[in-house]
């Protein structure tokens, strides 16, 4: 990991599109910052595609399409991407899964939810999950006292264990059944939405996040980037970021932001 300040101004000056998590990376303690919000839109003003790639649940991602200044929204950790098209009035939604698959998906979600509330004791189900439409959300430090990492890696074992996915962000460990993740999804939302091909068009790409459900973007992505906080999951993520911010979450997203708006100066 680079000091974002050494990223070379004719490699931020190609670049054309921001993929973003959203939890500590967009949002510092729990809340997203107007300086962070506002280089989102300064960002999608000057012509980048934005999107946030995130663990959060489709009710949020809804909201976040519809009303955010971006070209869309990756959610659940690769389920689904929503774009809201702004003239035509129409929400355009894209699931890796069929409903029916969904629903059956849920099933079996349900058992494994109940399993780990009985075997890791102080973790909960996420406060959104009754928003989500693919994956199961459990929460180990949003709204509980924080747990340590051998009960994150309990959670996450018992996941792996009923043959579900399973990916831990900085406040949740998600699971879900489905060959997909940020990556995935992402490609497909770029050639649907955005008419690019990430293979082609790797360098000209920029995503920032912070934890380890993040790594098969960091390892993609030539120019992925770690906003500060991501050093407290040093050693245990499976790619790094290539470039890292000196500030924390929203600060180090507008710090990232600030340096691809200035090479277009």
């Amino acid at each position: 990991m680079r000091p974002i300040t050494q990223l070379p101004r004719q490699t931020a000056a190609a670049i054309t599109t921001v993929f973003t998590d959203i939890d500590d990376t967009l949002t510092s303690d729990g809340r997203l910052p107007a300086s962070a919000y506002q280089a989102i839109e300064q960002l999608f003003l000057a012509g980048f595609h934005v999107a946030p790639i995130t663990g959060r649940p489709a009710g949020w991602c809804d909201m976040i399409a519809r009303f955010w200044p971006i070209s869309g929204v990756v959610g659940e950790n690769g389920a689904f991407y929503f774009a809201y098209d702004q003239k035509n009035k129409k929400m355009r939604r894209e699931y890796f899964a069929s409903h029916e698959e969904r629903a059956a998906n849920q099933l079996k979600l349900n058992h494994i939810k109940n399993r780990v509330l009985c075997e890791v004791p102080g973790c909960a189900v996420s406060a959104d999950q009754s928003y989500r439409d693919a994956d199961l959300a459990i929460d180990f430090c949003e709204d509980v006292p924080p747990l340590d990492n051998l009960a994150v890696q309990k959670i996450k074992q018992i996941f792996e264990q009923e043959g579900a996915v399973a990916k831990i962000s900085s406040i949740h460990v998600n699971c879900w059944f489905g060959d997909f993740d940020k990556l995935s999804m992402s490609r497909r939302f770029a050639h649907d939405i955005l008419g690019v091909d990430l293979e082609k068009d790797n360098a000209k790409v920029v995503f920032c996040g912070d934890s380890p459900n993040d790594a098969p973007m960091f390892g993609y992505f030539t120019n992925s980037c770690g906003v500060a906080n991501v050093l407290d999951f040093s050693g245990r993520l499976e790619a790094e970021p290539t470039w890292i911010a000196s500030k924390k979450g929203g600060e180090g997203f507008v710090e990232i932001a600030e340096i691809l708006l200035n090479s277009r100066a």
